[in-house]
């Protein structure tokens, strides 16, 4: 027997806020957290826009000690997480930890470290590298530091499947407790990539928008649309096995209703043509959770603004639902925090859960010139609509496709 899983902590770190009440609110106003990046220099760089993370102050979390043992996307992380647990109202003395575990994963990890120590490497030699440069730079850091900040001594994984990895993390976290190996999840993802080998790297593979405008930069299935933006920042959520949930007392936010991921096998960097690789994780998805098409009102699109992504996965969602993908409204919320990469997909996740609470589907930021090969419902304008059903994609290079979906939450 399949468990039932719900949601029952949020915990956000983003370029519209650091917490979940400032960060929906932004989302409901349309906020653009894209700006000039202030990181690095950009002098020689062709891109001078990202979504950068404002006023973080990792000590609010954790004390100056343990900050100094992290870089920026485990700070990121254990801050989320620490919200997230905190909003679920978990007394960690009474929880079993052997029971609780982490899926918190990273795209790229600190490429920070790695500009830092090559540099030192170079100038100073080997023998100046930091003993720090290793446990601080790989991937799997941000869910252990995690794990030993709230004693979680269950799972602990790492999923890294490049823009997929959120959604991969929580849809794996899903699967953990829904076949009994844990009973508590902290699931997400986490990325702190800007920076001159992160935005450099990406530039050179043409992925990222040349705009100097912050509102024309990130434009999902505008027709304009150029590339996308870098964001970063970190989503967590606390996931839980339904009866536990209900004999603490918890607040529930949602149910997480079904889950599918596939591969391409086609190209390293492109989805699909046809987009067959994503419209089947929605359709393993809906089927997961014994869900049809008409019963799903509103996607959360992976909508990168890339010309690719954007018109494959249009066509994804049609091969997926058929006739009723023009019932759909689909919108993308890196309209306004740019492409958090690995933390993308968890950050999309809460919204929406959040959809699914309130009944209300953002609209896409920036959207404005119709494409004429794009004709499904993008949301130029927020609604108010009964939402009881809601998928998130995310594709990742590599070929990598993971689709989520939660529900109204129902005793």
């Amino acid at each position: 027997m399949k468990r039932r899983v719900v949601v029952t902590g949020l915990g956000i770190i983003s370029p519209i806020g650091n917490d979940i009440d400032t960060f929906w609110e932004n989302v409901k106003k349309g906020t653009v957290g894209i700006g000039e990046i202030t990181k690095f220099d950009t002098t020689d760089f062709k891109v001078k826009l990202a979504a950068e993370v404002k006023d973080f102050d990792a000590t609010k979390y954790m004390d100056k000690r343990e900050a100094r043992r992290m870089e920026l996307f485990s700070q990121y992380a254990v801050a989320a997480a620490k919200q997230a647990v905190e909003d679920s109202g978990l007394d960690l003395e009474k929880t079993d930890k052997n029971r609780m575990g982490v899926s918190i994963g990273s795209g790229v990890g600190s490429l920070q470290a790695m500009e830092r120590e090559h540099k030192k490497l170079l100038e100073k030699g080997p023998g100046r590298i930091s003993p720090m440069l290793v446990p601080m730079m790989i991937t799997n850091m941000a869910a252990g530091n995690v794990a030993i900040q709230f004693g979680c001594k269950g799972k602990c994984l790492n999923i890294v499947t490049a823009c997929a990895t959120g959604t991969h993390s929580i849809g794996e976290a899903f699967r953990y407790i829904q076949y009994g190996d844990a009973d508590i999840m902290l699931a997400g993802g986490t990325e702190a990539s800007v920076c001159p080998i992160g935005v450099g790297g990406f530039t050179a593979l043409t992925a990222l928008s040349t705009q100097e405008d912050p509102l024309r930069a990130s434009i999902p299935f505008d027709k304009e649309r150029s590339g996308f933006v870098m964001g970063e920042g970190a989503g967590v959520v606390v996931l839980e096995e339904y009866e536990h949930a209900i004999k603490r007392g918890a607040k529930i936010y949602g149910e997480v209703a079904g889950y599918g991921a596939t591969c391409d096998a086609f190209h390293i960097t492109s989805p699909a043509e046809d987009g067959e690789g994503a419209a089947r994780a929605m359709m393993l998805a809906m089927e997961d959770g014994n869900v049809k098409p008409e019963q799903v009102e509103y996607i959360n699109a992976h909508g990168t603004s890339t010309h690719h992504n954007d018109l494959f996965e249009t066509m994804a969602i049609k091969k997926a639902f058929g006739d009723k993908a023009y019932d759909l409204n689909v919108n993308s919320t890196k309209s306004m925090v740019g492409h958090m990469l690995g933390a993308a997909g968890a950050v999309e996740f809460i919204v929406c859960i959040k959809s699914v609470m309130e009944d209300y589907i953002h609209k896409t930021a920036g959207f404005k010139v119709k494409d004429e090969e794009l004709d499904l419902n993008y949301t130029p304008e927020a609604v108010n609509r009964k939402v009881n059903y809601a998928i998130s994609n995310s594709l990742g290079f590599g070929g990598h496709n993971g689709s989520i979906m939660v529900k109204k939450f129902e005793v």
